[in-house]
């Protein structure tokens, strides 16, 4: 897969982002930290509950349970110890980053383990606390090592290709990298987790901006550790400490929040009608704070537009949609200095 040489569009029609749906439960997806969506939105959803593992689910969230999760836990080849992040291959090959192995574990789409790299150490190739992994548009790996406060590139075998940063709170350094993400035009956006920010480089690490600073006003994180960038160059931020995730433009601008609005979802539902016991307690309950993240981990897009959050205190994914048309810049007047939003 080439470059994406067309850049994002001029500017947004933002028409709306409502909640759509809800897939998982507890015995289906049990503590999600990461999801992967593949062809025809076929879900693997990365747990770290019960024995943990990858939870393949679709979009109708007919997820078998009585099935065996991809990657059991231990430290054999095919076992999964502290999961963090999963992503997809050109070929819908799944690669587990691991921060207890300091390792990327490689599946097939059934499940099947094809290979093991990587190693705890501070060299070139080696990890201490691999947080997240993400692909470029030619097949090849970034990653996050995080207590060594830089960002490697491999190759999608694990050869060490190149590396950046250290440990500060100026531009292009670390303190603690955690989610990482690389659009379709190549650049790379790292969370910053201990300085609360987010920065974008070019793919040669050349630092472009960051957004983002310590607190809960909107713009602001309380330990981020997701990112992910839509085919608009929209920026979204899993911002854990403060339950939520955020939207921001391709300019890091920030858009709005999401604090969740989850109701129960079809596994739930069946698992709800046939247990009394559980049923007449979720009748006792005050809903409302039900329906919130609780210390969302990452966030996904996907080329529909639909934006997925593993709400990890919840053991679910919740689903919002993007309602978006592109404008060129003869359609649009230039921007003003005191931007005002008249209602329609």
């Amino acid at each position: 897969m080439s470059q994406n040489r067309n850049g994002p569009p001029h500017a947004l029609l933002r028409a709306g982002f409502p909640y759509v749906k809800t897939i998982g439960m507890i015995r289906t997806t049990p503590a999600p930290v990461d999801i992967a969506i593949g062809t025809d939105r076929r879900l693997y959803v990365l747990c770290r509950g019960r024995e943990g593992g990858i939870f393949p689910n679709s979009w109708d969230d007919d997820y078998p349970q009585t099935s065996v999760a991809i990657g059991g836990k231990g430290t054999g080849d095919g076992e999964l110890t502290w999961p963090t992040a999963v992503i997809l291959d050109s070929e819908e090959n799944l690669y587990v980053a691991d921060d207890a192995l300091d390792a990327v574990t490689v599946f097939d789409n059934d499940g099947g383990f094809l290979r093991r790299w990587g190693e705890h150490g501070d060299g070139d190739g080696e990890f201490d606390h691999l947080a997240s992994i993400a692909f470029d548009p030619d097949d090849n790996i970034y990653a996050s090592d995080t207590l060594n406060h830089r960002v490697q590139k491999l190759t999608k075998d694990g050869r060490f290709l190149a590396k950046w940063g250290e440990f500060g709170d100026g531009p292009g350094q670390f303190n603690m990298p955690w989610g990482i993400e690389v659009d379709a035009w190549g650049f790379v956006y790292v969370v910053d987790w201990r300085n609360d920010r987010v920065q974008k480089f070019t793919a040669e690490g050349e630092f472009v901006f960051s957004l983002g600073s310590s607190g809960s006003g909107d713009g602001e994180f309380k330990r981020p550790s997701g990112v992910a960038v839509d085919k608009d160059g929209d920026i979204y931020v899993a911002d854990r400490e403060n339950h939520r995730a955020q939207l921001f433009s391709k300019e890091g601008r920030y858009v709005e929040k999401f604090i969740g609005d989850g109701t129960i979802s079809r596994s739930g539902r069946l698992y709800l009608i046939n247990n009394p016991g559980p049923l007449r307690q979720r009748e006792s309950t005050d809903l409302e704070p039900q329906k919130r993240f609780r210390g969302p981990v990452s966030v996904r897009v996907d080329d529909g537009g639909a934006m997925y959050v593993p709400d990890y205190g919840s053991s679910r994914v919740q689903i919002y949609q993007k309602e978006a048309y592109p404008l060129g810049a003869d359609q649009i007047a230039p921007p003003q200095r005191s931007p005002k939003l008249y209602t329609m």
